[in-house]
């Protein structure tokens, strides 16, 4: 599928981040239509929720503050299903459906039919486009089985709505852009922002042009530094911690931190570079300039590489959230210059939280624990060997999710169910395990029904292993006792943002619960459009006037 239009090369970029004035650019009459002309979509990767207070006292009026003051905020907004990682999450904000129907089940995933594994967003028939890695561009969104708001929003106007997606990630950018937008991604091994032939066949004037002034390589330059003096990050714990990652070549995980191009995803300058690439969008696209309502989908990875790394209580984390408000309150300020302040509406959520460091919570007797490597893989499969007899019991394990052989076990004639019990005999008594769960005839009653739920939206058929094996809250399994992690259902990775802000909605709040779901019908009725094809959510009634 190709699309061709031509562009302006204009624009130009920020190369240094400072505190932004409450000053408000007017440079476009300021008149409300019925409908957005805009649309933004904001995704943070790895935002807890609790981040919008817990660095509040650091964060201006103009960014996370002005979301809040002048828009809608559902402070009990949760992941509807279990497998809380940024391909599903991306995925499920805009189609408002879950991995059993659209298939999007995790960041990988072993493919019963192909009998192998497979990325979310992998498409082996495309090219890359732009200056970049041939593997980096062979993506596109042909594993998404349902239709995206952006999709609908594109059906609706004849496909004479714009849409564009970018991010850092591929899958962060493409999932959001649907199966008819545009989306761009960076490849870290050339710092260029690049697409596939999935959607056309040269990068547009504008994006090559960006490229051209090397900005990535600016920002690598910079020595990061805290932008308020560290002493003042008093809602984060000491900087020297034994249990943070380190950033590549660095001996300390400690400021100030040394940046690379190929470090830089994990700075806060990942942040700035990713809305100047939107923004020249945002001019370029000429997102917004008419009454057909156009979508800016925008996803902040940087959070997520840098939290992985160092953790929710660090000072890393802290200092990524205090600059990310600036880059919030410029995102606002160039949306009223030029869409004009009541032409475009705005919302911010977050592909998923995050687990604290277990060696955190250890050191203040709190109950966590790692599962490292082959811990729980190695047991099983001497458990069924020795109870089944020889042969490969278990083809992946992914996701928490065991695929089983079941050639083997038809053969052998041994049904899901035993294999259940036989692991559940066993592993079920480890420390850190909670319970192991047949997702594929899932027994609800075994499980408290909040999380019973979750659980019942993940299974895909064709995608899913058969069964699961839950952690207790605090554990998760990884490869380093550094650095953390997410992907449960436990509140920590469930519990994230979601604040609505702009044309056709309410100023307020709501404690009352709301789900991720919820954002793609609630666009769906602002718009007056149809529904993603895969919907299972409901619209939020009290976000809309």
């Amino acid at each position: 599928m190709y699309k061709y239009l031509s562009f302006l090369i204009i624009g130009s970029s920020c190369l240094a981040q400072q505190p932004q004035s409450g000053n408000t650019p007017n440079a476009v009459t300021n008149m409300t239509s019925s409908k957005p002309k805009l649309v933004v979509g904001v995704v943070v990767d790895q935002m807890r929720y609790e981040y919008l207070y817990r660095f509040q006292e650091k964060y201006g009026q103009d960014g996370f503050q002005r979301l809040i003051r002048e828009g809608f905020n559902c402070k009990n907004n949760q992941y509807h299903y279990a497998s809380t990682v940024t391909g599903p999450g991306h995925a499920h904000v805009y189609t408002g459906s879950v991995p059993a129907l659209s298939g999007i089940v995790g960041n990988d995933w072993y493919d019963k039919v192909d009998g192998k594994g497979e990325y979310v967003v992998s498409d082996t028939s495309v090219t890359v486009i732009g200056e970049g890695s041939a593997r980096a561009g062979k993506m596109s969104p042909e594993n998404l089985k349902v239709t995206t708001i952006t999709d609908q929003l594109r059906i609706s106007t004849q496909f004479t709505s714009k849409v564009v997606g970018v991010a850092f990630k591929d899958r962060g950018a493409i999932l959001p852009a649907g199966h008819t937008g545009d989306a761009y991604w960076f490849d870290i091994g050339s710092g260029n922002w690049i697409t596939s032939s999935f959607y056309d066949d040269a990068l547009k004037p504008w994006a090559k042009a960006f490229n051209d002034r090397n900005i990535p390589q600016e920002y690598a330059k910079i020595v990061w530094e805290t932008l308020y003096p560290i002493e003042s990050y008093i809602e984060s714990e000491a900087d020297d911690q034994p249990y943070e990652n380190r950033i590549s070549g660095e001996k300390k995980a400690i400021f100030p931190h040394k940046i690379k191009l190929g470090t830089l995803a994990a700075t806060p300058w990942g942040n700035t570079l990713t809305l100047d690439f939107a923004l020249e969008a945002l001019e370029n696209e000429e997102l917004g300039k008419d009454e057909i309502t156009d979508f800016l989908a925008i996803s902040f990875s940087s959070p997520d590489y840098a939290g992985h790394a160092f953790g929710p209580q660090s000072k890393e984390v802290e200092d990524i959230y205090v600059r990310l408000d600036l880059e919030m309150a410029r995102l606002l300020n160039t949306l009223d210059a030029k869409v004009g302040k009541g032409n475009y509406t705005v919302f911010l959520t977050a592909d998923h939280g995050v687990a604290e460091i277990p060696a955190f919570l250890k050191k203040h007797d709190m109950s966590a624990g790692l599962m490292m490597g082959s811990e729980l893989s190695k047991p099983i499969d001497e458990i069924l060997k020795k109870e089944l007899g020889k042969g490969e019991w278990i083809l992946a394990n992914t996701n928490y999710q065991l695929y089983l052989n079941r050639e083997l076990m038809a053969t052998k004639k041994v049904s899901v169910s035993q294999i259940q019990e036989l692991i559940s005999a066993k592993i079920g008594l480890i420390d850190g395990v909670y319970k192991v769960v047949n997702l594929e005839n899932f027994n609800a009653s075994n499980v408290p029904a909040m999380f019973a739920n979750k659980i019942q939206n993940l299974y895909h058929p064709k995608r899913s292993g058969e069964l699961m094996i839950l952690l207790e809250p605090g554990w998760f399994n990884g490869y380093s006792t550094r650095g953390t992690t997410h992907g449960s259902m436990y509140p920590y990775d469930t519990h994230v943002p979601l604040v609505w802000f702009g044309n056709g909605i309410r100023k307020g709040e709501t404690v009352e619960p709301t789900y991720i779901s919820d954002i793609a019908p609630t666009l769906s009725q602002l718009l007056d459009i149809q529904e993603p094809n895969g919907n299972v959510g409901t619209p939020i009634k009290e976000v809309l006037k």
